[in-house]
């Protein structure tokens, strides 16, 4: 896709790719600017461990856990095989891992502060074949790819590949592969149909009316977590779980930011909450449903930025 910037007098300007020569350019540039691309802490770079050395060791204080960094030029791997092995070592050290961390940063990691089970591996190249987008197409793979892309007008792109909708589970090839099962066992990639399993349909009904008004806003992903399922931007806009008799929503504004004239939501910023942002409230009904979206719709303005 071309791109051009345009001109005092409506001429464009094409703007042009400037490859990345190194991984350690695209290395040293992801890492400065973890939090403000992933929102995840930066914890260590060149992290090595028994044979492996990792790019970036990072920490995702959404999920709780470990996220391993690398960054690819060449396409020549296997980013299941090499994806799989990271995950395995993580879970066969995870002192290791908590004691890197404890290192490294002010705030100190007990064991049961983990969440083991939400870990993952990001690969981050210009470019990835079609054959590594297809091996991600599973619905529960703790992999993740990106694109980065750097221009000529001092901008840079990560794009996330995303699967085509898909349906099998990487548990249809895990009985084929130890190491692969094994990390199976222990880490899970939540889905949205799992949120939904055994909620009567009225609850349903409604948590699609909200997500389809939230999908509505432009520039928002679905992204379905252990204990909630996030609307994302760039950062959290509004996470919502499903209840037997309700939805329970956390709108991601802090104290004070936001506007709610009818006071339907709870304060939750000093009690302890799930969700992101300090705003709850329980839906049962569709009655305030304009007024919940215009609620949503601050934390998007708030967020997308």
């Amino acid at each position: 896709m071309a791109l051009f910037k345009i001109g005092n007098k409506n001429d464009l300007e094409q703007i042009r790719e400037l490859p990345f020569k190194l991984e350690k350019e695209i290395q040293s540039l992801t890492e400065q600017n973890l939090a403000v691309i992933f929102g995840f802490d930066f914890v260590r770079s060149e992290f090595s461990i028994g044979n492996f050395r990792l790019d970036t060791l990072a920490f995702d204080k959404e999920t709780s856990s470990f996220i391993i960094i690398e960054y690819k030029r060449d396409k020549n791997f296997s980013v299941i095989d090499q994806g799989y092995a990271y995950l395995s070592l993580m879970l066969n050290n995870k002192a290791d891992f908590i004691l890197e961390y404890n290192e490294n940063k002010k705030n100190l990691l007990k064991r049961n502060d983990v969440d083991w089970s939400q870990s993952r591996v990001v690969f981050i190249s210009p470019s990835f074949t079609s054959y590594q987008k297809e091996a991600i197409n599973f619905k529960d793979l703790p992999i993740e790819l990106w694109e980065v892309r750097r221009y000529s007008n001092q901008t840079i792109s990560y794009n996330q590949i995303q699967t085509s909708g898909a349906q099998e589970s990487i548990k249809t090839i895990s009985k084929q592969d130890e190491i692969i099962e094994k990390v199976t066992r222990e880490i899970k990639v939540f889905t949205e149909q799992e949120h939904l399993e055994g909620i009567p349909d009225e609850i349903k009904e409604l948590y699609e009316k909200f997500k389809n008004a939230i999908l509505n806003l432009d520039g928002i992903e679905v992204k379905p977590k252990k204990l909630y399922i996030a609307f994302v931007a760039n950062k959290n806009v509004v996470d919502i779980r499903l209840q037997k008799s309700s939805l329970k929503i956390w709108i991601n504004l802090q104290k004070g930011q936001l506007d709610d004239p009818k006071g339907i939501c709870r304060d939750v910023s000093q009690t302890g909450h799930w969700g992101n942002g300090d705003y709850e409230l329980q839906v049962n009904s569709d009655d305030n449903f304009e007024y919940i979206l215009s609620l949503i719709k601050q934390s998007l303005k708030k967020n997308e930025k």
